[in-house]
């Protein structure tokens, strides 16, 4: 991994995550920042900050992807859960991991978990 140069567009991204205790959606991301830069940008600059282990993504429900902050944690090393309101469509990490179990004959290389729900919000 090389360093990330935090550029005006770069902070732009990282500011909406900074603004966001749950994870974005790239629709919404490139909507929200059509203004400062173009789709193909967003996606590059998403791609970058995963690779430099600064967001994760996974795919929701929907089939779309979503980005959210690693916090502190490696998400090429612990696999956790995410989780995705089927009532406001939040969707989030879940702050515990997941051991995948020795499977005999087979190599994991990775691991997706999506919990679909209600979350605390819309159960009250």
């Amino acid at each position: 991994m090389g360093t990330l140069r935090k550029t005006r567009l770069v902070m732009a991204i990282l500011n909406k995550f900074e603004q966001s205790n749950s994870a974005i959606s790239v629709v919404d991301l490139v909507e929200s920042l059509r203004q400062e830069m173009n789709k193909t940008t967003v996606y590059r600059i998403l791609e970058r900050l995963k690779n430099e282990g600064e967001l994760h993504s996974f795919t929701g429900k929907d089939g779309r992807r979503w980005y959210a902050k690693n916090n502190g944690c490696d998400s090429n090393q612990q696999t956790h859960p995410h989780f995705q309101c089927k009532e406001c469509g939040k969707v989030e990490c879940l702050a515990f991991e997941v051991t995948i179990p020795h499977i005999p004959n087979y190599k994991i290389d990775s691991a997706k978990f999506l919990l679909i729900g209600q979350c605390e919000e819309c159960l009250s």
